[in-house]
C-alpha cells in the first residue's frame, strides 16, 4: 500500500488502532492532521504545449509563484488546512513549481494526483502502446498507464520525490468513450495496487456517475466509498444524487463560484436539501478554483467574481447556516468525510 500505517494505543478499550499517513507535497502527514479539507482545488490549470511554445500570456514565473503563494496563504488564514489538487496529465501538472509554492505556505497541506484527464481519446503517446497493440502482437499487452500511475504513487513524480495521494480520471457529456474507459480501468488497477482513493470528473446532467459505477465499481471492483464523484453539485436533481450516495460514493459539491449554467442559490440549495435528506456523510466541498488557468480568456474570468478560494468560507457557509445546516454538518463535510476517505482507502 502507498499509505503507511502505524499502530497507536489510545482507544477507550485499550486496543491498538491504526493511523493513516497521507502523502502531500512536503511529505506524509497524519490523517488526523488534515483538518478542514477542500477536496478539489487546482493551483494552475495549463495547456502545457501552448505555454511551452507561447509563454507570453503566462508572463513572469516568479510573479505567478508570488501570486499563488499569496492566494493560498489567504485560504489557509480562513482555517483550511489541506487542499487536494487533482491536476494531472492533460491539465498541465508540473510538480517542481508546486513544490516551490508549497514550501512558502507550510501551514497548508497540498495533496497532488496522478492520472489522465480526457473526455474522449487517450493522448497520442498511448494510442499505440499497451492494449491497442494486443491484436497486432497476438497476446494481451499490459497498459503502461498503470505502472506510470503506480510509480507516481510509490516512488514519486518525475524525480521530485513528491508522491501522489490521489488518482484522477474523467468522464463528461461525451460518455464512456473507448479512451475514457481505458483510463478509468487503468486508474482502477493502480488503485488496487496502491490503496490510493480516486476522484472522477463527472457530468451529472448526463448521469455519468452511473457509468462510473458500472466500469469502476461493478466491473473493476473498486469500493465506491473510495471514490469521489466530482462536480456532483452541477445538478439540482437530488434524487439522482441520492441514488449515487446510496451506492456508496462521496459526492463532490465542488464548483461553488462557477455560476454560468446555474446560480449560487441553486448550488447552495441543493446542498441544503441533501443535508436535510440525511446525506451529510456523503458530501465533500470545494470550488474547483485555481490561481491561474489558461483555459478561459481573462474577460470570461471577470464574469465569475465568486470563483476563488475564499468563496466557501465568505459566502457559502454563512448561507448554509442561515438555512439550517449546522456547524456539526459543515465539519462533517469539510473534516470528517475527507479524512474517512483517505483512511478507508488505506485499509
Amino acid at each position: 500500500m502507498a499509505y503507511s500505517k502505524i499502530n497507536i494505543q489510545g482507544s477507550r478499550d485499550g486496543v491498538a488502532s491504526e493511523m493513516t499517513h497521507v502523502e502531500t507535497v512536503r511529505g506524509p502527514v497524519k490523517s488526523t492532521d488534515l483538518g478542514r479539507t477542500y477536496m478539489h482545488e487546482h493551483i494552475f490549470v495549463l495547456t502545457a504545449d501552448v505555454q511551452q511554445n507561447y509563454p507570453g500570456e503566462w508572463g513572469s514565473e516568479d510573479g505567478r509563484v508570488v501570486d499563488a503563494v499569496g492566494k493560498l496563504r489567504s485560504l489557509a488564514a480562513q482555517g483550511v488546512r489541506t487542499i487536494v489538487d487533482p491536476t494531472v496529465v492533460g491539465l498541465g501538472r508540473y510538480i517542481p513549481r508546486i513544490q516551490r509554492i508549497a514550501e512558502q505556505v507550510p501551514e497548508l497541506n497540498i495533496v497532488v494526483a496522478t492520472g489522465i484527464y480526457t473526455y474522449d481519446s487517450v493522448p497520442f503517446f498511448f494510442q499505440y502502446r499497451g492494449p491497442e497493440l494486443s491484436a497486432i502482437m497476438g497476446a494481451e499487452v499490459p497498459d503502461p498507464m498503470v505502472d506510470m500511475f503506480v510509480a507516481d504513487i510509490t516512488e514519486g513524480i518525475a524525480g521530485t520525490g513528491v508522491k501522489a495521494g490521489m488518482l484522477k480520471c474523467a468522464i463528461d457529456r461525451e460518455g464512456m468513450t473507448q479512451g475514457v474507459e481505458r483510463v478509468m480501468r487503468a486508474v482502477a488497477q493502480a488503485h488496487h495496487r496502491t490503496g490510493i482513493p480516486i476522484t472522477v470528473h463527472t457530468h451529472p446532467a448526463s448521469r455519468t456517475g452511473i457509468e462510473v459505477k458500472r466500469v469502476l465499481c461493478d466491473e473493476e471492483g473498486v469500493d465506491p466509498r473510495q471514490v469521489v464523484l466530482g462536480h456532483s453539485g452541477d445538478t439540482t436533481d437530488c434524487n439522482h444524487l441520492a441514488e449515487l450516495a446510496d451506492a456508496g460514493f462521496l459526492l463532490g459539491m465542488d464548483r461553488f463560484g462557477i455560476n454560468v449554467e446555474t446560480t449560487f442559490e441553486a448550488r447552495a440549495g441543493t446542498l441544503v436539501e441533501m443535508c436535510q435528506r440525511g446525506y451529510t456523510d456523503s458530501m465533500v466541498l470545494s470550488q474547483d478554483a485555481s490561481c491561474y488557468t489558461d483555459w478561459l480568456d481573462p474577460g470570461v474570468m471577470a464574469l465569475l467574481p465568486r470563483w476563488n478560494y475564499l468563496h466557501i468560507a465568505d459566502e457559502v457557509l454563512p448561507y448554509l447556516l442561515e438555512r439550517g445546516v449546522t456547524e456539526e454538518q459543515i465539519s462533517t463535510m469539510l473534516v470528517d468525510n475527507p479524512r474517512r476517505l483517505f483512511e478507508s482507502a488505506a485499509k
